[in-house]
């Protein structure tokens, strides 16, 4: 059998696994008053199940969301390719040779010398030769490939309606930029010091941006116990909340990564804040109780780590990217009504934490 062949026997037993366990499972969660277990005596519904142990049932969820959407990933691509073969008159392998092996460079010596260099190895040139160029070749159609199926994609129609597992989170008085009618609410638990946070900052601020009016982000606190600085930087963040300028700090947090006591009172007199206020604020631990309560919340929710994002109560976590974030919002705004769109606010309010 063919690599390729292979690699479809092993996504079609993942998909049809995923299929068994859903059809087993759908008629379960429709019903909140099925009995799952019972206790000398005393039923455990299944209600009392999904609310008393969320957050474990939440990450496992999400597991095997992801593990769905590599596999539903995999039959889109290979579906894209068997419809363009179908389109040339050609079989799937004759389409990959057409448009991506045989665009594919070989390796210029001068090339593999480099790659070489770049090796721990004591083994010389000659006798690992053969391998260097194998990699460097199956990197590159690896490459091809993609870049081919990204050019498929834009010609045709691709909608993901696949979604995230979801739990509700309550907003609260949490610091909001954007509408409270917008018709998504995308909340992120974050960490100051974590840097997938400070590297996905700008990439809300882009998210923001594109759909202006149509969402809102809300914050909440969730500092990591390894990072030494993460929850003294979500008091300060809080205390500049106090004087009206929670977002303006927040930013700047995740923007210059100056996260030292005296960096952040810095900060607050650049920012035009009433330093002695903001000082006895950040020094009296005034927001602490604030900042405990939202990662008491993120615990109750299950959660492990930064950032994680809840996008109309649909859970997404860890290094996301732009393009995922962006996926999530145009799904849970295609499933709001038209006329709910259309009632959001044209200018956005912004709220500070208390």
């Amino acid at each position: 059998m063919s690599r390729r062949g292979s690699t479809r026997m092993l996504i079609g037993l993942a998909l049809s696994t995923i299929f068994i366990v859903l059809a087993s499972t759908a008629g379960a969660g429709q019903d909140a008053s099925e009995t799952v277990a019972e206790v000398n005596g005393q039923k455990v519904t299944r209600a009392e199940l999904e609310k008393r142990k969320a957050a474990k049932l939440l990450q496992a969820r999400y597991k095997y969301y992801l593990a769905e959407r590599d596999a539903l990933d995999a039959l889109v691509e290979d579906k894209l390719l068997e419809m363009a073969a179908q389109r040339e008159n050609a079989s799937v392998d004759e389409l990959l040779k057409r448009h991506v092996t045989s665009q594919v460079k070989e390796p210029t010596e001068e090339q593999l010398h480099f790659y070489y260099e770049a090796l721990s190895t004591d083994q010389p040139y000659e006798t690992v030769r053969d391998k260097i160029v194998e990699s460097v070749r199956n990197l590159r159609e690896k490459n091809a490939r993609a870049a081919y199926l990204k050019v498929l994609r834009s010609e045709g129609s691709v909608v993901i309606e696949l979604s995230q597992p979801s739990s509700e989170v309550a907003i609260g008085n949490a610091p909001r930029r954007g509408a409270e009618t917008a018709p998504v609410q995308v909340v992120e638990f974050a960490d100051y010091q974590c840097p997938y946070c400070q590297q996905v900052h700008r990439e809300l601020r882009k998210l923001e941006g594109d759909f202006a009016g149509k969402m809102a982000l809300v914050f909440k606190d969730f500092p990591l116990p390894m990072h030494s600085s993460a929850e003294k930087a979500a008091e300060a963040a809080r205390c500049a909340g106090a004087q009206g300028k929670f977002w303006e700090f927040h930013d700047a947090l995740f923007e210059t990564k100056k996260l030292e006591t005296g960096e952040m009172k810095d900060l607050a007199r650049a920012l035009k804040l009433d330093g002695t206020r903001f000082d006895q604020c950040l020094d009296s631990g005034e927001q602490a109780s604030a900042v405990q309560k939202d990662l008491g919340e993120a615990q109750k929710l299950g959660l492990t780590g930064t950032p994680s994002f809840f996008i109309n109560g649909h859970f997404l976590s860890g290094a996301v990217g732009y393009a995922k974030l962006r996926e999530s919002v145009e799904q849970s705004l295609a499933a709001v009504p038209a006329p709910e769109q259309a009632a959001s606010l044209p200018a956005p309010k912004e709220t500070a934490a208390k």
